[in-house]
């Protein structure tokens, strides 16, 4: 008869997931301060070894295998039905792999993994499990979305050995867990959500779907910044993780791709949210360049990389005289840093000086760029909205800005002069590095060096 040892308590990161024996107020892994929890560890049985716990184990001896002689044959993918779902995944769906899908309490995650569901049942064996709502309650949203769920298989479970028993019956080809705060193991004496649980829980079940190849989602939720809830080593057990965003007063939500094994990351998937869930939309520059019917002072039209493909965005500046003795400094989709850093270039390089202005930045559309290529863009919407002075409609502008006031070129340019020219844009202002050798019909292309052109080239863009 085996010999359990008697169960050990540890303080685990939760950023991290580096543990400690004793408390301390900063990790000495990360150095973060304050995120050291004490958790309790179940005893392991006397025999049982401790590998046996990671993701992905086989329970087979490992081989010594030479790099040229792996089998390097591409995983089939399984199609989802969801174009804009299949994107942002690379592609489709890999047997084996666990996917861990995040967002903001009423994003929509319950409902895009559902209709995901109701597509593949009818040609794969789908099986859905839920800790946090009835069976019924998800049975009323697919009838309220109109979902044909008659091949969706139903479990209401929070117990992970349970759940895994169930699963080695059904051998489903896809199986969703909602959510992953929820479930617990009984060998870790924690209460649900906590670390040491989370992080089992994960293990547990991202090792079963290595070894029957079944697609595992994972749901989870997001803390009051905006990261996943949880131990950070979380992310690094799946081999995708997803977020769905989207203000609650915007019907639009965008899926991203934060990490991804098995194609791009950053890809970005744009849905509506309707009254039937959430719709693909195919075209997403074609939503977020809902402009008005007049040119106004401050707004520029810029094309950043997301993922494998352009997106047309609007940026909007606002510049204004100050009110009190510290002018403020917000932006919304963009870094404020970079945008602080912008002005002072601004004003060494351009002589526009912004020290006495209130300068407030929005992307359009809830999108967030992260990607420098705005630089040139955010600059010309602050001078347009300086001087009060709007720029053309059919301009389109993209370009990074650096300390010294040179204009960079950003990579993919042509590919972005061609959505434009796609979308009906008649100008563009880039780097000279970025200007294609044979413009696309209809187009003019501007390329600057410098700061000082970028002034002369929008003096010449203004309305006389």
């Amino acid at each position: 008869m085996s010999k359990r040892s008697k169960a050990r308590t540890a303080y685990v990161c939760g950023d991290c997931g580096a543990e400690y024996s004793k408390w301390q107020g900063q990790c000495g892994a990360c150095g973060a301060w304050n995120t050291l929890s004490e958790v309790r560890l179940g005893g392991d049985t006397a025999g049982e070894a401790r590998e046996s716990r990671f993701a992905g184990y086989t329970g087979q001896r490992a081989a010594i295998q030479s790099l040229d002689d792996i089998d390097l044959t591409e995983e089939p993918r399984i199609p989802t039905g969801i174009t804009e779902f299949d994107r942002v995944l690379g592609g489709g769906l890999v047997a084996g792999s666990a996917v861990l899908l995040g967002g903001h309490p009423g994003a929509g995650k319950s409902t895009l993994l559902l209709q995901v569901l109701c597509e593949l049942a009818r040609s794969q064996s789908v099986l859905y499990v839920t800790g946090e709502e009835s069976l019924q309650q998800v049975a009323l949203r697919a009838k309220r979305l109109e979902l044909s769920a008659s091949g969706v298989r139903m479990l209401s479970e929070t117990g992970v050995e349970r759940m895994l028993e169930v699963a080695g019956e059904e051998k489903p080809t896809i199986m969703v867990v909602d959510s992953i705060q929820v479930m617990h193991v009984a060998d870790v004496e924690s209460a649900p959500g906590s670390v040491s649980q989370v992080r089992e829980s994960a293990a547990t079940l991202t090792r079963f779907a290595k070894q029957s190849g079944v697609v595992l989602f994972l749901v989870g939720h997001v803390t009051k910044d905006g990261g996943l809830a949880g131990p950070k080593v979380l992310e690094h057990m799946i081999d995708a993780s997803l977020m769905l965003e989207g203000d609650s007063d915007s019907r639009y939500r965008t899926l991203r791709g934060i990490k991804n094994r098995f194609g791009a990351v950053n890809e970005l998937g744009v849905f509506a949210m309707l009254e039937q869930g959430l719709r693909e939309v195919r075209n997403p520059s074609a939503i977020f360049l809902n402009r008005g019917s007049e040119a106004a002072p401050g707004s520029v039209v810029m094309v950043v990389w997301e993922g494998t493909r352009p997106l047309l965005v609007e940026i909007q500046a606002l510049v204004d005289d100050s009110q009190g003795g510290y002018p403020r400094r917000v932006a919304v989709g963009l870094d404020q840093n970079r945008l602080a850093m912008l002005l002072a270039v601004l004003h060494r390089h351009g002589g526009l000086h912004c020290g006495d202005q209130d300068v407030f930045v929005n992307v359009v559309g809830g999108v967030k760029v992260a990607e420098t290529t705005a630089d040139l863009a955010l600059l010309s919407a602050i001078i347009s909205s300086f001087r009060d002075r709007p720029l053309p409609r059919d301009l389109v502008i993209f370009g990074e800005v650096g300390l010294s006031g040179e204009i960079r070129p950003v990579p993919s340019g042509q590919e972005r002069i061609l959505e434009a020219a796609k979308h009906g844009f008649g100008k563009a202002l880039v780097p000279s590095a970025n200007v294609p050798k044979r413009p696309p019909e209809g187009m003019q292309v501007t390329g600057v060096n410098r700061l000082s052109e970028v002034l002369d080239a929008l003096n010449g863009f203004f309305p006389h």
